[in-house]
């Protein structure tokens, strides 16, 4: 039972990863950008991103710094002579400071207050993520295009080799008949030959049509990261109607811009602010804060102290109203980005909306041509079947039916594609 149940999964998933299963413009979409290698790009900004926030936070962790010196003094201090001099009448062996010194020390410093310059520069490095994320998806938002290019084109090919393959079958079922009657005797070698010659021209059509499909396929495999063989027929996609509300992922990035001025402008402003930190300063070494033991022992000691400390960066205020200004005028260059964008995008909408119209138009007059150029069609293969033998005129309506079609066609895949032109270009 567990064989059956496993052999039937088997064909099930066969027959799901079939090239004739029919694949549709919205998964050949999701597929290019699943396929497009900047789609690491957005990984790549996150771990940055979050390495950098993590940083700035450590800002709160103690501030350690170690050092060592020694040094070499011309002078050092002393007391003045007459107390030297009683000190040394009463037994003191007073050396004086020596000119060596050195230390090994540790200063710690733990900020209190810093005015929320910390969370500002957190602030600002995660809108700046925020942007590089919305450029990416900007950049990422272009590859629909190109895949929208691929598939219409790919289904005027396929629309292409159907309409050849019925310009073939009724050739060649006119060439029968006129074989037919040849053994009649009442059509010629010629006429025969006429059509024969019309049957191949079509076969040529057809190669070349195939070579141009399998071109467009390996083009659309590359796009979407699948074999040409697993890329079967294409599913034509629906005629829909299409909002005029403006969702471009480009408008996001310039909100975004907009959010980053905000936060660098609350950033400037902590910078204005004193700080609060508490300190402390350890050493080991010669010489130590008690100066007079160090006189009688030139030995090191362990000295430390600790204590609190206001700094206050007064040298920003000589900036900081040209730091403003010049995020103000961020901000218009982005506001008038957008007012642009906008303007482009309009223009190119009404653009659109004009060629769909154009298209709609040249669709409303194809049914009646066809029917008509049937019609024709049909009356000079009734006149062959009634020995009426004029196969220039019989392959000329022929011909003409078929390019009627061929522009019935072209006109529903180029309205399709506008239509489709017009969602990319308002990202509905």
């Amino acid at each position: 039972m567990s064989k059956r149940i496993t052999s039937l999964a088997l064909i099930l998933m066969w027959i799901a990863m079939s090239p004739s299963q029919a694949i549709t413009l919205e998964e050949c979409q999701s597929l290019a950008q699943d396929n497009y290698p900047l789609l690491k790009q957005y990984d790549v900004l996150d771990k940055v991103t979050e390495y950098t926030v993590d940083n700035i936070a450590k800002g709160w962790f103690p501030q350690i710094s170690a050092s060592a010196q020694a040094t070499l003094q011309n002078r050092v201090a002393a007391l003045p002579e007459q107390l030297t001099t009683i000190l040394t009448e009463m037994g003191g062996n007073l050396k004086g400071l020596s000119k060596a010194q050195y230390r090994i020390g540790l200063d710690v410093n733990q900020t209190v207050w810093e005015g929320g310059a910390i969370k500002n520069a957190q602030n600002v490095a995660r809108l700046q993520n925020e942007v590089q994320r919305a450029q990416t998806d900007v950049d990422m938002y272009g590859i629909r295009e190109r895949v929208n290019e691929v598939y219409f084109g790919m289904l005027l090919i396929e629309e292409r080799i159907n309409l050849n393959k019925t310009l073939i079958s009724t050739l060649s079922a006119n060439k029968e008949k006129l074989e037919r009657m040849q053994k009649g005797g009442t059509a010629s070698g010629a006429d025969v030959a006429s059509v024969e010659a019309e049957v191949l021209k079509a076969e040529q059509q057809n190669t070349q049509l195939q070579t141009m499909r399998s071109g467009y396929t390996k083009v659309l495999s590359l796009l979407i990261g699948k074999d040409e063989k697993d890329i079967g027929k294409l599913e034509k996609p629906a005629e829909l109607m299409v909002s005029h509300e403006v969702n471009r992922p480009e408008l996001s990035l310039l909100d975004k811009r907009l959010q980053l001025t905000s936060a660098q402008e609350k950033s400037l402003k902590s910078g204005l602010m004193p700080r609060i930190s508490l300190f402390a300063q350890g050493y080991y070494g010669y010489t130590g804060y008690d100066m007079f033991h160090d006189m009688y022992h030139r030995s090191p000691t362990l000295n430390g102290l600790i204590g609190a400390r206001i700094t206050w960066n007064i040298s920003n205020l000589y900036t900081n109203k040209n730091d403003r200004a010049k995020l103000a005028l961020e901000r218009k260059s982005i506001e008038n980005q957008r007012e642009v964008f906008l303007f482009n995008n309009n223009l190119k909408t009404r653009q659109e909306d004009e060629a769909i119209a154009g298209q709609r138009k040249l669709l409303a007059d194809d049914d009646r041509i066809i029917s008509l150029r049937e019609t024709v069609r049909k009356a000079a293969e009734s006149k062959l079947q009634h020995g009426i033998i004029d196969t220039s005129n019989l392959i000329r309506e022929i011909n003409n039916e078929n390019e009627a079609r061929i522009s019935k066609s072209t006109h529903e895949i180029e309205l399709l594609k506008q239509i489709y032109t017009l969602k990319h270009t308002l990202n509905q």
